[in-house]
Order: C-alpha cells, then structure tokens, then sequence
C-alpha cells in the first residue's frame, strides 16, 4: 500500500520547565492509526500515513458565458463558450492516468428527423465522436453532454493512446421522453502527446434551417486523477 508523507505545521503547544528555569515550548500533537509515524524536524511534522492519496480533482476551465447559437447553417461550428481557465494542456505534459471529465448542458431546438453531429477534439484530433444523430422534434428544450477521458500511453503520434467514452442526451416534445446516444473511442493513431492539446466540442447540423439550433449554456472541464 502506498504512503503519502502530508506536512502538517505544528500549532498546538504544552509549556515545559527547564531545570535552569527558562521557559521553551514543544508540539503536542497525538497520532493514531495503523502504521501511521511522524518526525520534528523542528519547525514541522512529517506525519507518514499508509494509504493515503493526495487530492487531484481540479478544475481546469468553466464557461462563464453562452456559446454562439449554431442555427440556420450546416457548418461545423464550436458549442464551448468563452469562460475562465484553460482548455490546452502544454506539450509532455499528460502522464499516464491523467484522467478528466467534462460537462456541457445548453438550449436546443430542432426539426422533426433532422439530424446533428457532436464531435469533441483535441489539438485538431477527434478523440469522441457522438455519430450523426437523428433528431426528435423538439422546441426549446435542453440538451446534456458528458464525457470522461483516460491518457493510457504517452508519447508521438502512433504511440500515445487516450480512452474516451460519453453520453449526449436531450429532451424532445413528447413530454417526460429523453433520447439520445452513448459513444465511445480508443484513439492511439493520432493521439499525440508531445504537442500542446486544446480541447474543443463542435456540432454541425444536417440541413440548415432556423428550426435547427443548439447553443451551450454550462459547460467545465475537471481533472479527476
């Protein structure tokens, strides 16, 4: 089992008198719990305990404002609005097991049988792909998109390897109904770790019409391990 060394500053004191008077004072700070330990080094204790992991969960960017509304036009266009954070991650940065999720909720109309194409990149890459999806008729309604990412393998293209897996779901007009469509994707062809990568997420409609629109509303991207 793993043991995390957390540095824990000492605060509290006890009061100890010296046989020439002088007054000092030393931490009093109790330990339990299998094969917990501790050092002073003087100014701080070194508590070891077995098992312990440190905290990973950030977040790494939040949109704070709605995306463009993608309507009227068959051009792949980005769902992401602007917002506080980062979307890149600098090159030879990942390791493997670096993990994250992201999430995207927004406003969504469309045409009966129209269908929709959500794709989510990385440096340019594919890396999810949410198929060409046929559309229920629906009217100011909401849409959701989840997804979870997995770096396997570092390294060039070819050699680098990421898992990714969601969800894209909405409501139509048929009350209390929700459709949609899980998706999955191994990309360790194009996948390439030793440039920088910016996440990005596009939908492109089918046919243009003003009947068609989505926009996002919410959307953050969290580091999970």
């Amino acid at each position: 089992m793993a043991t995390t060394n957390i540095n824990v500053t000492a605060q509290a004191y006890e009061t100890v008198q010296n046989e020439g008077s002088a007054l000092t004072q030393r931490s009093t700070i109790d330990f339990v719990g299998d094969g917990v330990t501790a050092s002073d080094n003087g100014t701080k204790t070194v508590v070891n305990i077995p098992g312990a992991v440190a905290t990973t969960n950030y977040g790494l960017f939040a949109q704070t404002a709605l995306g463009t509304n993608i309507t009227n036009t068959t051009t792949e266009t980005s769902l992401i609005g602007s917002g506080v954070g980062s979307l890149s991650i600098p090159a030879n940065f990942f390791k493997v097991g670096d993990s994250f999720v992201a999430k995207m909720c927004g406003l969504l109309s469309a045409a009966n049988n129209e269908t929709i194409h959500i794709r989510v990149k990385s440096d340019g890459i594919t890396i999810a792909d949410a198929g060409v999806f046929s559309m229920k008729l629906a009217t100011n309604k909401y849409f959701e998109l989840v997804m979870d990412f997995t770096v396997t393998k570092i390294g060039g293209a070819g050699v680098a390897e990421l898992f990714t897996n969601g969800q894209y779901s909405y409501n139509h007009n048929t009350q209390g109904e929700i459709a949609g469509n899980n998706f999955a994707l191994i990309s360790n062809t194009v996948f390439d770790t030793t440039v920088i990568n910016s996440l990005s997420i596009t939908a492109e409609w089918g046919l243009a019409k003003s009947a068609n629109s989505i926009r996002s509303q919410n959307f953050v991207l969290i580091k999970t391990y």
